[in-house]
């Protein structure tokens, strides 16, 4: 990788052949975890400036039409997370000059709150290039990291790093683009919920059996709400919401099933499962436009017209010809881009070889990648299968992968959250979600802790359980994929941004982290994570207690800025009016071991006992719910993977979520 300084350029055909279509990663790290920016890309001609509003890419906007600009989002790494972007160059507009790299922050907060600033530029491979890192950040609340600018037929970089203590609204404005936040807010969410009226419930059908408005479709809370007002791109983000009350189902009682595109009930065996989610997966990926893209651009994948294939046979040596479960073809201006597909339902675990072999057949027939689906989650520094890349060859496969748990987390963030192109695509995603959550289907995301959770159990009920037991490393490693899927899951489900806080020194690597929570096992026998959702007021902490069968969700909130401590104990008792009686309150004293405590019934009639009796400040407070765990390694209702869900669940649900939105002020 090659390491440029502030202002430095480079062409990218001098560090590629093969960067047609490449990937943008943007990281930065906080000691806290909590610390967040939003990218966004703005395509510029030759005057500097963007040819419309659409040309302005963040969050309200994701993906550009022609297929050039994809927010792919935020993924966990070693320091905190990066956030990644797909450009695929060749679909680049010919008047667009230069495609300009920032991120923002809200709320007030800087650049110079986070560390670690960077930028790195990876090949349709997978292959880093180039990376620069930005150290003078200060108060900035928007930062241009870099930018791609054509010299003639050739793209390069150039390193740029140029804050702006004017925000993103700032930043785009500079580039000619017209931010309107508030004076048509009102107008826009009062016509989005004038159309939400007028649209059918879910369930009302139109032709050919399409339900003519389905709840997740969001598209018509967007765009054609909004024609009466000037389009101009909103920093605040969208806001979206889904008809609350559906039609009475024509059903006589509730053993009638509704007809499903896709059924599942006549699955016998792990091969048909395999044959069935790859099919109607690819089937999907080609009918939705924007579902395949957001899958493919990931992998490197240009765009353009894409087609889908299964149970391919191809010939392999002098061996017998392989047969991958699903191939994609991608054309742009007449090249071709292939992956191969290899798919594992249930607990089936991939196999090396067999990935090898198709990564061989790839390398000479010349396909670009090898992508593997299965319930497992991939961690960083922890490869799912091992195989050996002939650095002979001049063509380059790269391998990916993907877990049915991030597919179902991309079809809910499309029709429940962002929105799709029309009725009928939103259909076919609700279908392919109705499939994947189907308990027949196999394909319910990461779904055992592997064989050394029991070992790793009984060796902490017995305190024999010894440090640099590899069998605790084992068991961290499936803890964060665990919670990786939880993640997911939830993300999907809120339409919001939650990763697992990762809280280590910079340039600690993924072994050794996992190496000290092992040890940390060992002597406490417990699991620790922490995730950070986007919009909450504090950290969502769980723990498992190995020792005790018990689960732990938490957060800490912090005491507000103005007010009397009593007044502050009585709105939390209001807002906490739905949660749990058995919700732990626990007042955070500065300066003290610990404040007051007791659970919200007995809080709720005197919420002056949360006031410490010594009059010490008050930080905040701490709420907590205990859940016992589930023992069994697997997904069934008494194991632990499910334990984890529900207390998760029922925390967000029943705490959190009556918390209220901590106050995301955008630029």
């Amino acid at each position: 990788m090659r390491e440029i300084p502030k202002g430095g350029n480079v062409g990218l055909a001098a560090l590629s052949e093969d960067t047609g279509s490449v990937i943008l990663s943007l990281n930065w790290s906080t000691v806290t975890g909590d610390g967040d920016a939003d990218v966004s890309v703005l395509l510029l001609n030759g005057d500097g400036k963007v040819r419309g509003d659409a040309d302005f890419y963040f969050y309200n906007n994701p993906a550009a039409a022609d297929g050039s600009v994809q927010l792919l989002g935020k993924t966990p790494t070693a320091e905190g997370n990066e956030d990644r972007i797909s450009l695929d160059l060749t679909a680049a507009p010919p008047d667009v000059e230069r495609i300009v790299v920032a991120a923002s922050r809200y709320g007030g907060a800087g650049f110079g709150d986070l560390s670690d600033l960077r930028i790195t530029l990876a090949d349709r491979a997978g292959e880093t290039l180039l990376g620069f890192s930005i150290d003078d950040a200060d108060v900035e609340s928007a930062f241009i990291f870099g930018e791609l600018y054509r010299r003639g037929e050739e793209w390069k970089f150039r390193a740029v790093g140029q804050g702006y203590e004017s925000g993103l609204a700032g930043l785009a404005t500079d580039f000619g683009i017209d931010i309107d936040d508030d004076a048509a807010d009102e107008e826009v969410e009062a016509s989005q919920e004038a159309a939400l009226e007028r649209a059918p419930a879910p369930g009302a059908e139109g032709a050919l059996g399409v339900p003519a408005q389905t709840a997740p479709t969001a598209r018509v809370t967007g765009e054609e709400s909004t024609s009466a007002v000037a389009r101009r791109p909103r920093t605040a983000r969208k806001k979206v919401t889904l008809p609350k009350i559906a039609k009475k189902s024509l059903a006589e009682n509730d053993s009638w099933r509704s007809a499903r595109l896709f059924p599942v009930s006549s699955l016998k065996n792990d091969r048909e499962r395999e044959m069935r989610a790859t099919s109607v997966l690819l089937s999907v990926m080609v009918q939705v436009p924007e579902f395949g893209r957001r899958l493919t651009a990931a992998f490197g994948a240009p765009a353009g017209r894409m087609e889908t294939f299964t149970e391919v046979s191809l010939p392999h040596g002098g061996n017998a010809p392989k047969r991958p479960d699903g191939v994609i073809r991608v054309e742009r201006a007449g090249k071709l881009w292939t992956a191969l597909v290899e798919t594992k339902t249930n607990g089936n675990p991939l196999k090396s070889e067999q990935v090898q072999d198709y990564m061989d057949i790839a390398a000479r027939r010349g396909y670009e990648a090898v992508i593997t689906l299965s319930n497992d989650v991939a961690l960083e520094g922890s490869p799912l299968v091992d195989v050996k890349v002939d650095g002979r060859r001049k063509h380059k496969v790269a391998l990916w992968h993907l877990s049915w748990a991030e597919v179902t987390h991309h079809a809910q963030m499309l029709i429940r959250h962002e929105g799709v192109g029309n009725t009928a695509h939103a259909w076919l995603l609700q279908e392919l979600l109705q499939y994947l959550q189907h308990e027949n289907s196999g394909c319910h995301g990461f779904q055992n802790m592997g064989p050394a959770w029991v070992p790793v159990r009984n060796g902490i009920d017995d305190e024999t359980l010894c440090q640099g037991d590899q069998r605790a490393v084992d068991v961290v490693e499936s803890w964060d994929r665990l919670i990786r899927q939880v993640c997911l899951r939830l993300g999907g489900e809120l339409g919001q941004k939650v990763l697992p806080v990762q809280r280590a020194r910079r340039g600690t690597d993924q072994s050794s982290r996992r190496a000290a929570s092992a040890d940390r096992l060992c002597q406490e026998g417990r699991l620790y994570a922490e995730l950070r959702i986007e919009g909450t007021s504090g950290i969502l902490a769980i723990v498992a207690d190995l020792r005790t069968g018990k689960l732990r969700t938490s957060i800490e909130i912090p005491a507000p800025d103005q007010g009397y401590p009593l007044t502050w104990a009585k709105r939390l008792v209001r807002q906490l009016a739905e949660a749990p009686a058995d919700l732990h309150v626990e007042t955070l004293v500065e300066g003290e071991g610990g404040g007051p405590r007791g659970t919200l019934e007995r809080l709720r009639p005197e919420p002056a006992d949360m006031l410490p009796k010594s009059g010490a400040r008050i930080s905040g407070f701490r709420l907590s719910l205990l859940k016992g765990m589930g023992s069994a390694r697997g997904n069934a209702e008494s194991g632990f993977i499910r334990s984890v869900d529900d207390a998760v669940n029922r925390f967000h649900s029943g705490v959190v979520a009556h918390l209220g939105r901590r106050p995301v002020r955008r630029p």
